[in-house]
């Protein structure tokens, strides 16, 4: 998968979440949870989104590395590979 085509699964599981979201609004180096306003469950139904739509485990220990886009990105991009 390149990295095109893993922003756009994880904005798409993002605004299917919070469907009011401008992907292009987002900055990439900001807390995503503050950007588009997402409570714990809504961040917890995005995760577990990923873990579906990418086949990747997110052990609750490394939620708290998963702050930015960029953060999310770069997380998944070396469990998929």
């Amino acid at each position: 998968m390149d990295q095109q085509e893993l922003l756009s699964t994880v904005l798409s599981t993002l605004t299917a979440i919070a469907p009011e979201v401008e992907a292009d609004s987002l900055v990439a180096d900001e807390p995503l949870r503050e950007q588009v306003d997402l409570d714990s469950m809504d961040w917890l139904n995005f995760l577990i989104g990923l873990h579906q739509k990418l086949k990747v485990d997110i052990p609750e220990a490394d939620y708290a590395k998963l702050r930015t886009l960029n953060d999310v990105l770069g997380y998944l991009r070396a469990k998929v590979g």
